[in-house]
């Protein structure tokens, strides 16, 4: 892993796979670093021959923190916003401190600074929409496009469970040493995690006190992250002029963002595949790394089949 300038912030990366071979690009959600993709699922996209890049996002594990925008009181900004967190009418008008497009714009940057003119975009949660954007602004740079458990911004779609919103914004535990943190981690992951497929206890806390430890404990940039989601509006008009190959996986028990998200991003992209996943929810579950492999691929192999 490295940290690579793109002018205006760094970016911890790390790329797996031969130099030369076509390049995937995996871009995380709301506050989650790179280490969250599945072993698994990396393992699969560089045996099928691909160059695999990853990266934490601005304000998340070891990219540069956005300190300079100090920490905006969401409760205080935007009363009851978040129990709408998926029915907003339109992009909210205030200042924030940056947008879901500087996050795409981030993400071509590294590209840049790698030496990649064009790869296959793959996004999950956020990182769906982060996705969607660059496949929409910069369609040069996009290959194909992934979009995983994440929407078009449509506000006529179903919201988040109350409990999902509240494990994603419920406050913080007193203690901040590293124990509290790790069990708070917990309880709210299992809210969200695949009911089908259930992570053992060890493996969560194995997997948080990694994150943990690694310098992942940021609650300011998840605050950032969310207001740029909240500005995001509905991209389904720009939805529509994608033309790349695209592939929509999505969980059927998804709490978090309900499959009717996935379905509404689907329908606007033309010619996309649409994939529910029965049993899954808004997580990775190691089980399900031939499925996520699958679906980039088969994304990633329509456009090298010269299919757009």
């Amino acid at each position: 892993m490295s940290l690579i300038d793109i002018g205006r912030l760094e970016l911890e990366t790390v790329v797996h796979g031969a130099p030369g071979s076509p390049v995937i690009l995996l871009i995380q959600g709301l506050g989650t670093p790179l280490t969250r993709w599945p072993a698994g699922l990396v393992e699969r996209l560089t045996a099928a021959g691909f160059r695999v890049i990853a990266f934490d996002n601005r304000d998340s594990g070891l990219s540069t923190r956005m300190d300079v925008f100090g920490l905006p009181d969401i409760q205080q900004m935007f009363p009851g916003v978040l129990s709408a967190l998926s029915v907003l009418p339109a992009p909210i008008s205030i200042s924030i401190p940056y947008t879901l497009a500087d996050m795409a714009a981030d993400a071509v940057g590294l590209l840049d600074a790698i030496g990649v003119e064009a790869a296959h975009i793959v996004g999950a949660s956020l990182g769906g929409m982060v996705a969607q954007l660059i496949a929409i602004h910069y369609p040069g740079r996009c290959l194909s496009l992934t979009s995983i458990m994440s929407s078009s911004g449509n506000p006529l779609l179903p919201p988040a469970t109350p409990a999902a919103l509240h494990a994603l914004f419920a406050p913080l535990p007193g203690a901040r040493d590293e124990a509290s943190l790790i069990e708070d981690s917990i309880w709210r992951q299992k809210v969200l995690m695949s009911p089908a497929y259930p992570a053992p206890d060890e493996e969560l806390y194995a997997m948080f006190a990694s994150e943990y430890r690694r310098g992942g404990f940021y609650p300011a940039g998840v605050i950032r992250q969310s207001l740029a989601l909240l500005a995001a509006g509905d991209r389904r008009a720009q939805l529509m002029t994608i033309q790349v190959p695209t592939v929509v996986l999505h969980g059927i028990e998804d709490p978090l963002i309900n499959i009717a998200c996935g379905r509404d991003t689907a329908a606007a992209i033309a010619g996309s595949e649409y994939r529910p996943i029965p049993g899954m929810g808004h997580d990775f579950p190691k089980a399900l790394a031939g499925e996520f492999a699958s679906a980039i691929l088969s994304a990633a192999q329509h456009r090298q089949h010269g299919k757009t």
